[in-house]
């Protein structure tokens, strides 16, 4: 698990430049002997078949992460910016960043001042990150556009890998969704040594942080009769935010009932936590009432695709750094495999069959 998962960590990829982790995307899929599929936008998945007839199945996580893209040079060579992806301001200030261009990346950081010269109005003022700045050490504009930075460039935040003491807590940037992409690659590495009645489409989308653009687009190139999208929640159980309702690293993989793009077929659902029952897999409800999945897009493709979100508990997504479990990604990792097992045409028409219901 480790390396893997830490390679997807700290690979860079921003929408609109996730090629980095494409290419591990695609070398995995490549080992796995796996028939590589893509859209026109970079969307990535591998396809194997367990059951030529079988109906298809869509395994999506996406490949891009939050991050920022130059946007101004100033005459004294610091860098403005605008974000890809939502971002809180103040998670922001001293941070280190990489600037992405075409023959080298550079490194900068995001400017703040010492405490020791803010006035009393600058300590109490939430900082805009439309003020803020990057510092690459440059001296000039031109001595910035000789090093090859120009406008468009990506940014992305810098965070290595780590595994805490505890020896589950994980450390890293981009688990949102660097987690979704492991899963479905291992999800689908591991239903190698497993019989089912189902053709498996299993990778990642593009642009996901900047409006699910990505899931727009890849439906088209898998055709799915049902999905199963893989990404992060948003845990609570740091203090200020405890209680028994609340998600948490640890407590098993999440099953997301509610966001603000989509409601799941409710069979689907329900077959989803008979499975998870049926299996011993400890498992979280998830119910979002702001931001959404690449679910939201594909669950509307043509005449409706069941769909499901499952995941794990993130902590700190969307800024520098992140946490998850080991443990709730290798049940995870079982619940899409035993779901996939389950699965077959019958199964898919009971989600999807309404005429005649009572």
């Amino acid at each position: 698990m480790d390396f893997l998962l830490k390679e997807l960590t700290e690979a860079k990829g921003v929408p609109g430049y996730e090629e980095e982790v494409r290419r591990i995307v695609q070398r995995e899929l490549g080992n796995m002997d796996a028939e590589v599929v893509t859209d026109h936008m970079g969307s990535i998945f591998g396809k194997k078949i367990g059951a030529e007839e079988g109906p298809t199945i869509c395994i999506a996580g996406h490949l891009d992460e939050v991050g920022f893209m130059v946007s101004e040079i100033s005459r004294s060579g610091h860098l403005r910016f605008v974000p890809l992806g939502g971002w809180w301001s103040q998670v922001l200030l001293s941070q280190r960043v990489t600037i992405m261009t075409e023959n080298k990346n550079y490194t900068g950081v995001v400017g703040s001042k010492p405490p020791h010269i803010l006035t009393p109005e600058e300590r109490n003022k939430v900082y805009p990150l439309k003020e803020m700045y990057i510092d690459v050490g440059a001296k000039s504009k031109e001595q910035v556009e000789e090093w090859g930075i120009h406008i468009g460039d990506p940014i992305v935040p810098i965070c290595p890998f780590e595994i805490l003491a505890d020896e589950d807590t994980l450390l890293g940037k981009a688990f949102d969704n660097r987690a979704g992409c492991y899963l479905a690659l291992e999800s689908l590495k591991e239903l190698r040594a497993h019989s089912h009645p189902n053709v498996v489409y299993s990778g990642a989308t593009v642009q996901e942080e900047v409006g699910l653009r990505g899931a727009t687009t890849a439906p088209y190139a898998v055709d799915p009769d049902v999905a199963i999208i893989l990404d992060v929640g948003v845990a609570e159980d740091g203090p200020g935010t405890e209680g028994s309702d609340k998600l948490r690293l640890g407590n098993g993989p999440l099953v997301t009932f509610l966001d603000a793009t989509m409601i799941p077929n409710t069979r689907f659902r329900n077959f989803v936590i008979e499975t998870a029952s049926k299996h011993e897999i400890p498992y979280q409800v998830e119910t979002m009432t702001g931001g959404g999945t690449d679910a939201g897009r594909i669950h509307m493709y043509k005449r409706g695709v069941p769909s499901i979100v499952l995941g794990v508990a993130a902590r700190y997504i969307h800024s520098h750094v992140s946490m998850v479990s080991k443990k709730d990604l290798e049940w995870a990792k079982r619940l899409v495999v035993e779901l996939i097992k389950g699965l077959d045409q019958r199964k898919v028409d009971e989600f999807t069959q309404f005429a005649g219901r009572k």
